[in-house]
C-alpha cells in the first residue's frame, strides 16, 4: 500500500457493526486497488473501558467518548456512523455541516423528517454519502441485477421477500435498544424490511402504494442491568419495561411499474436465525436468493428446453462474477462480511473521482418513506399512497 493516498476514518460506535466496519476498512486496500489506504484514526464510544479494549484489539489509533468534538477534527476525512438509528441524524447532519464524507449504517434514520434533513445537510455539503444497506453487494444479488436489466427474466410481475429471525421469542429476553421506538423508530419493520425495500427497489423499481399490518406479541420485557451491552439509560434489578415498537409487520406493495410485492418481517420465526429471502418472478424467466446461502442464485429461464427447464442453482464464485475476482478461486465461498468489504471498496472509488455510490441518502430518504407508509397503513387500515 506504499504510496497510497491516506484517508482518515473516524468510526462512531464499536460494537456488532464497528467490528463488520472495522475489518472492511482493514480489508478493502489490501484484496483490492483501492485509491486510498484508510486510517483507523479514532473511534467513539459513551463507555471508556469497552471502548479502549475494542481500539487495542481492532487497530483503532486512538479513542474518544465525544462525537461531536470527533466530527469537527481538521485531521477526519470520513465519519463512519454505526450507532443506534435515532442518533444517526444529529451525527449526520454534523459530520455533514463539518465537510466529512459519511458511511452510514441503516436503518436511516426514525422518520420521513429527519431522514429529509439528512439528505438536505448532504447536498448542501457537496460530500459523499453512503447508506450501508450492504446485501446489495452480495456478488449473487449484483448478479440477480445484471440478469434483470440484461433482460433474461423480461417483464417483472412480481418481488416476494421475506426477512425473518428469531432472536426475541424469549418473553424474558431484555428490553434493548432495538425494541424501544424512542432509538430504533420501529421494530423489524425498520430494521428487517428496510433492506428488503431497498432490494426491491434495487432490482424491480420504485413504491408507489403499500398495505400493511402488524403485530405485537410481547408487550413488557425485563429491563436490561446497568453493566449489559443492552443498556439504555438506567434499570434495576426485576423491573419491566413496555415494547414499544412491532413484533412483526407483513406488508403488501405495488411498484410503478405494474409489478407486486410483500414484504414479510419477523423476529418471531423459530428455526430463522437470519434468513433474507427474496423471489422475483417475471415474462421469461425468475430469480430467488438466500443470504443463508448467500453465494447461491437459483435461475429459471423461459428459453431453456422444456425437457430440461427448471430452477437452476448458480454457485456465484467464478471469477467474472463481481467482486470475485479478487478473493478466492472458484468454488471457494466467501461470507457475510465480504459485503461490508465491497461497501468500503465501492466508497472509496466514489470519494476517489466525486462519483455518487448507491444505495445514498437520497435512496434512504425513499426507503424511509415506503416505511413510514406501511406504519401509516397498519395504524389506520388503509392502503397508502407512498409520498414522491
Amino acid at each position: 500500500m506504499a504510496g497510497k493516498k491516506k484517508l482518515n476514518v473516524a468510526m462512531i460506535g464499536y460494537n456488532f457493526m464497528g467490528r463488520a466496519h472495522t475489518q472492511a476498512w482493514r480489508n478493502a486496500p489490501i484484496y483490492f486497488d483501492t485509491a486510498y489506504e484508510p486510517v483507523l484514526k479514532v473511534v467513539c464510544g459513551r463507555h471508556e473501558k469497552p471502548l479502549n479494549d475494542f481500539a487495542a484489539r481492532w487497530g483503532w489509533r486512538e479513542t474518544a467518548t465525544d462525537w461531536r468534538e470527533v466530527v469537527n477534527r481538521d485531521d477526519i476525512d470520513v465519519v463512519d456512523v454505526a450507532t443506534p438509528t435515532a442518533t444517526h441524524h444529529d451525527i449526520a447532519i454534523s459530520a455533514a455541516r463539518a465537510g466529512k464524507h459519511i458511511f452510514c449504517e441503516k436503518p436511516f434514520a426514525t422518520n420521513v423528517a429527519q431522514a429529509k434533513a439528512m439528505l438536505a445537510a448532504v447536498r448542501k455539503a457537496g460530500i459523499t454519502h453512503y447508506l450501508n444497506h450492504n446485501y446489495r453487494r452480495c456478488p449473487a444479488v449484483v448478479l440477480a441485477k445484471q440478469l434483470i436489466d440484461a433482460g433474461k427474466i423480461g417483464r417483472i410481475f412480481h418481488w416476494r421477500g421475506a426477512y425473518l429471525q428469531s432472536w426475541i421469542v424469549d418473553p424474558n429476553f431484555p428490553l434493548v435498544w432495538q425494541l424501544q421506538k424512542e432509538h430504533a423508530g420501529s421494530g423489524p419493520h425498520g430494521d428487517l424490511n428496510s433492506h428488503n425495500v431497498d432490494l426491491a427497489r434495487y432490482l424491480v423499481g420504485e413504491i408507489k402504494a403499500v398495505s400493511a399490518t402488524t403485530a405485537s406479541f410481547i408487550k413488557e420485557r425485563p429491563l436490561p442491568s446497568a453493566g449489559s451491552a443492552a443498556f439504555q439509560g438506567g434499570a434495576k434489578g426485576g423491573k419491566r419495561g413496555k415494547v414499544t415498537v412491532e413484533d412483526a409487520c407483513f406488508m403488501n406493495a405495488e411498484f410503478v411499474n405494474g409489478a407486486l410485492g410483500s414484504f414479510n418481517a419477523t423476529r418471531f420465526a423459530l428455526g430463522r436465525k437470519n434468513y433474507n429471502f427474496f423471489e422475483v418472478y417475471g415474462s421469461r424467466g425468475a430469480l430467488a436468493f438466500n443470504l443463508e446461502r448467500m453465494n447461491e442464485l437459483e435461475f429459471f429461464s423461459e428459453d431453456d428446453p422444456s425437457c430440461a427447464r427448471g430452477f437452476r442453482t448458480i454457485l456465484v464464485t467464478e471469477s467474472e462474477h463481481p467482486y470475485i475476482s479478487h478473493w478466492w478461486p472458484p468454488g471457494h465461498i466467501i461470507g457475510y462480511e465480504h459485503e461490508f468489504t465491497h461497501a468500503v471498496v465501492d466508497f472509496l472509488e466514489a470519494v476517489s473521482k466525486g462519483k455518487p455510490i448507491y444505495p445514498n441518502f437520497q435512496d434512504g430518504l425513499k426507503i424511509v418513506q415506503v416505511l413510514e407508509a406501511g406504519l401509516k397503513s397498519a395504524a389506520t387500515g388503509k392502503r397508502v399512497m407512498v409520498a414522491r
